[in-house]
């Protein structure tokens, strides 16, 4: 059974950095593209960003040049290192395995909070 733990989340203040982390377990986790999303209080899940097994990397227009995903094999993890953290960035992060045609696999979410 797949299974995608993250951790690294937390509170913040603004200006601030966190790395979030998520570790896979149960699968082939280098053949696989990975992504981060996140959900905010009243909003829609959006998409954060993502990187494919051969490491092309992409994020939303609201992270870039902030933001930095990061896979290790190796280890079975994706990371996000998030710098210049803006309270707009408060939100549920998750972890995400996308599976074409079938259920994606998602981790249980982590909370990262930005507030001075």
């Amino acid at each position: 059974q797949v299974q995608l733990v993250e951790s690294g989340g937390g509170l913040v203040q603004p200006g601030g950095s966190l790395r979030l982390s998520c570790e896979a377990s149960g699968t082939i986790f280098s053949s696989n593209t990975m992504r981060w999303y996140r959900q905010a209080p009243g909003k829609q899940r959006e998409f954060v960003a993502g990187i494919t097994s051969i490491g092309i990397r992409s994020y939303a227009d609201s992270v870039k040049g902030r933001f930095t995903i990061s896979r290790d094999n190796a280890k079975s993890t994706v990371s996000l290192q998030m710098n210049t953290l803006k309270p707009e960035d408060t939100a549920v992060y998750y972890c995400n395995m996308p599976r074409g045609t079938l259920r994606d696999y998602w981790g249980q979410g982590i909370q990262v909070t930005v507030s001075s």
